[in-house]
């Protein structure tokens, strides 16, 4: 008999301790592929939402834009920018945006807030939270006065579909200017602090209003496909636009983690817990397996100096073991697939609501997540998982796999 046929039958000798075993090693993956799920959606979904509310993935702006923005502070050439970024893989699209502060007044009261002017002929509602949250009215013309605002402003401002509001600012000189516009849709994102304090402009009646030429903006907003290949595709961005002058005056060019730092870091602390959490159990599974082995090897001690003395050697031996590990590795992930594999497919297609747990708060560093709990894996994370949980298995049997070639051939055939 072969040694994979031998180790086979070595490991079915205790049925029940080889199936608890499996067991323990099937759950670990099962609570992997939770947690590791659950931190691949949700963090996806923040990383998307943040950079939906007006930033993008990548962010190209005037130098110290960031540190402290404001309207003198502006890129020129956008469209040439634009134009030079469908050329990088990895971007799918981009957007010329201005953002600033101001105050928004209606004939009952006014309160201070923020806006974004976009370009409604290439804004649409899956790279705008705004867009996607519009529940009444619709998205106003290029040349109009249009503006949408959120249902929390809408509110304080006693506004409806329709209604003149008027915005005060200051512009790319410094001096206060204001407009009238008219509200032609209102959002509603979840979030009480951004629909009551944040409005959509179109960007060709606010380049009038602050001095912008119609090749100037506050930023361009770069979409990318993945989140996950940010690093690569911000090199291949500054790498592009080095190649032109963009304007007489000094740009930066941001990822996520840097114009929206705090969910960064959000997402850095929650993913570092994840992981201590996961190597906790990962620790509790493999001493369950080292007992199986451990334990399995002792009770073969005079075996083994039997089959030494017949000639088999001791690296044999080792082997032997190691091999036993490696059958209870996948028997293991065979468990742990069958016992995860529906409870996988459920919660990516229909998910638990914790929105009753939430309360009514559905955000995380100031943006929306889903109060739905969903998972879902990258390929990359399913290969970690299962070359992780079999790496723990093999390494928990090298010292009963150590143990059982050393012991001399008399000494074995000593013990009881």
């Amino acid at each position: 008999m072969n040694l994979v046929g031998l180790a086979w039958r070595n490991i079915w000798r205790r049925k029940r301790r080889t199936a608890i075993t499996a067991v323990s090693i099937g759950f670990g993956v099962f609570l992997a592929v939770t947690f590791s799920g659950v931190g691949d959606y949700s963090y996806t979904n923040m990383i998307n939402a943040s950079a939906d509310m007006g930033l993008g993935h990548i962010t190209i702006e005037a130098l110290d834009y960031n540190q402290s923005p404001a309207p003198d502070k502006n890129i020129d050439q956008v469209a040439t920018i634009q134009q030079s970024l469908q050329r990088i893989p990895g971007v799918e699209n981009s957007y010329a945006r201005i953002l600033g502060q101001g105050m928004f007044a209606s004939a009952h009261k006014s309160v201070g807030g923020a806006f974004l002017a976009i370009d409604p002929n290439s804004e649409t509602s899956k790279h705008n939270l705004f867009l996607c949250s519009l529940e009444e009215g619709a998205l106003f013309d290029a040349n109009s006065r249009g503006v949408i605002v959120g249902r929390g402003m809408a509110k304080k401002l006693k506004l409806r579909l329709g209604k003149k509001l008027v915005y005060t600012t200051t512009d790319k000189n410094g001096e206060i200017v204001s407009e009238i516009a008219r509200v032609s849709g209102i959002f509603s994102t979840g979030v009480k602090a951004v629909d009551g304090a944040f409005v959509l402009l179109p960007i060709n009646s606010v380049r009038r209003t602050v001095g912008y030429s119609k090749n100037e903006a506050s930023l361009v907003a770069v979409m990318i496909k993945d989140q996950r290949y940010t690093t690569q595709v911000l090199a291949s961005v500054r790498q592009q636009l080095a190649q032109i002058d963009p304007s007489s005056k000094q740009i930066e060019i941001l990822s996520w983690r840097e114009t929206q730092s705090e969910v960064a870091g959000l997402i850095s602390l929650d993913r570092s817990s994840n992981y201590i959490s996961q190597v906790l159990i990962g620790l509790l599974i493999a001493a369950g397996i080292l007992n199986t082995l451990l334990m399995s090897v002792l009770e073969r001690t005079r075996e083994f100096g039997v089959m030494m003395a017949l000639g088999m050697a001791p690296h044999t031996l080792f082997f032997l073991v190691i091999i036993e590990s490696v059958c209870l590795a996948f028997l293991g992930l065979g468990f742990g697939v069958l016992l995860t594999t529906p409870w996988y497919f459920y919660l990516n297609r229909v998910g638990i609501d914790m929105s009753g747990a939430m309360g009514g708060d559905y955000t995380a560093g100031g943006v929306l997540i889903d109060p739905v709990l969903k998972l879902y894996l990258y390929p990359e994370t399913i290969a970690a998982i299962l070359f992780a949980v079999f790496l723990l298995t093999l390494l928990s049997g090298l010292y009963p796999a150590w143990k059982a070639g050393r012991t001399p051939p008399v000494e074995s055939l000593k013990a009881m």
